[in-house]
């Protein structure tokens, strides 16, 4: 292994590190628990000094495919003057592919800019090879290039102690967000003033404190910014989800704060009155269920004119148009299996819950008729807010779950075919994007003879799509699934312009139906009869 004064690590170098460190069990090199705690300090410098590494490589990466988009610029110059149109277009199309566009770190500016998505992705080559490299989706990519950018050019205090493992990698890239939205001498004066001012006494400060540090010394700098930022900011107000466990989401608001503390305090209201009246449900459960009553039920009773009717607002809540869509075999379904079921977008969820969702307006009835409530249950749906249920069926491999192949003559992939392949791969296909599928995109280009088919589709978020086609990036299918006799699932191989090769497989759309499928008695039937 190199030693200072020797040449750089290489990748080799850097391959047996990792292989000394996995020989690191707590007992290796530490006598006691002191000693271990020691190994513990000591790994954490080491992460915040790989990060150190991390950023100046990507930087110089960043810097060297600058270097050749230069020099493309030049040769289309060149065929310019030569009056070569052709030349001079392919040339000026190489050179936008090496060139990386930083992204906006500020949430605000990201939002602003969705009119420039296209041009951003032009240049997004070298951002999807960031990605790649170290095992992030292709939009994560973008920000560590542009975080690398800012720390190596912006912020040196920054960066040397994230090297001397003062600062971990989320405290810096936390320091190059909140400078972001400053110019390049504003960030070098807030970079030496908070972190170069406060030397190793950093190590000690928690996000919180460095974040109140950073700011503090930002709005100072730049007073006028920070109170233009406080005036626009009501235009940024939004609503998102996020799904977590044991099927259950997320919805979270960002109001004005008079918006939001009213809000709350009308559901903290509700649920005060609720108890008083006896309410079996806790105070949470009485909140969340006020806000599904008042925000949902309420927009679904809005006539066409745009005035709900105030006696259907307050008693009569109306059917809730939304289509969630659930992925379910037969045997789940019908005779009572447990093999899980699947919400695209979302992913698996117990067979039961799946059964009792579908099924919830006859147990809705039974309430009505006078059973009691589970504890802690919503109140029950009136007769007319029951779900409509359609079923539409999925062919899947027997023992995998992959689902089967379809195809077309068309070009674009017909509605069917494009609801199987995203129930196929669920979200994109390209390594570490967890990115929703906007694309159902050919494998091998349509005009170079691919096909519309199952083997030949792939889904992939805008993004990555865009990516793929540029100059360099080659995709294939190396396995074509079930669909053609494979044992394997549908696989893809992704090739940068580095060379690097990444493959990605797809799931299966219900990940428990290898370990708990059966064959029915039919079909035990007929492969006895195939097999004799």
């Amino acid at each position: 292994m190199a030693r200072p004064g020797d040449d750089p690590l290489g990748a080799a170098d850097l391959d047996g590190l990792v292989a000394v460190l996995a020989l690191l069990d707590g007992d290796a090199g530490a006598a006691d628990d002191a000693g271990r705690v020691d190994q513990l300090d000591a790994l954490e410098r080491v992460k915040a000094a790989c990060a150190a590494a991390q950023v100046r490589i990507t930087a110089r990466f960043v810097d060297s495919q600058a270097t050749v988009a230069e020099d493309h610029r030049a040769r289309a110059a060149e065929r310019s003057a030569a009056n070569d149109f052709e030349g001079w277009r392919a040339k000026r199309e190489l050179a936008r592919r090496s060139e990386f566009e930083p992204v906006s770190l500020d949430p605000r500016a990201v939002r602003a800019a969705g009119a420039r998505r296209r041009g951003t992705f032009d240049r997004a080559g070298i951002a999807a090879q960031v990605g790649l490299a170290r095992h992030e989706s292709p939009a994560r990519g973008a920000r560590l290039a542009t975080i690398a950018l800012s720390l190596s050019r912006d912020l040196p205090h920054t960066l040397a102690a994230l090297g001397e493992g003062l600062l971990v990698e989320r405290r810096a890239e936390l320091v190059a967000r909140l400078t972001s939205h400053l110019d390049r001498d504003q960030r070098g004066e807030v970079d030496a003033e908070v972190i170069g001012g406060a030397g190793a006494a950093v190590r000690t400060w928690g996000d919180r404190e460095l974040e109140q540090r950073i700011r503090a010394c930002a709005d100072r700098i730049d007073a006028a910014a920070a109170v233009a930022r406080a005036r626009t900011a009501e235009s940024e107000r939004r609503v998102t989800l996020r799904p977590i466990p044991d099927t259950m989401a997320i919805v979270s608001a960002v109001l004005p704060v008079r918006e939001a503390v009213a809000v709350h305090a009308a559901l903290t209201r509700a649920a005060d009155r609720a108890k008083g009246e006896g309410d079996d449900r806790s105070r949470g459960q009485v909140m969340a269920d006020t806000l599904v009553d008042r925000v949902v039920r309420s927009v679904a009773a809005t006539t066409a004119s745009g005035e709900a009717p105030p006696d259907q607002l307050a008693d009569e809540p109306a059917d809730v148009p939304v289509e969630v869509q659930i992925v379910i075999t037969d045997r789940a379904l019908l005779a009572g299996a447990d093999t899980p079921a699947h919400i695209p977008g979302y992913g698996p969820v117990p067979a039961g819950w799946a059964r009792e969702l579908l099924t919830r307006s006859l147990a809705d009835d039974v309430i009505a008729a006078g059973s009691p409530p589970r504890p802690g249950a919503p109140p029950p749906h009136r007769a007319h807010e029951r779900a409509k249920v359609w079923l539409r069926r999925l062919y899947t491999h027997p023992h995998t779950g992959a689902l089967v192949a379809m195809e077309s003559k068309r070009r674009l992939f017909p509605p069917g075919l494009r609801r199987l392949i995203i129930a196929r791969d669920g979200t994109c296909r390209t390594p570490w994007c967890d990115a929703p599928i906007r694309h159902v995109d050919h494998v091998r280009a349509h005009r170079t003879g691919g096909t519309t088919s199952e083997r030949n589709g792939q889904g992939l978020c805008v993004r990555c799509n865009l990516v793929k086609e540029q100059a360099g990036w080659h995709a294939r299918v190396t396995d074509p699934g079930h669909s053609s006799g494979s044992e394997q699932p549908h696989a893809v191989t992704l090739t940068t312009p580095t060379g690097h090769r990444h493959t990605t497989a797809a799931p299966p759309v219900l990940p428990g139906t290898a370990s708990t499928r059966s064959d029915s008695p039919l079909e035990s039937h007929l492969a006895h009869l195939l097999a004799s």
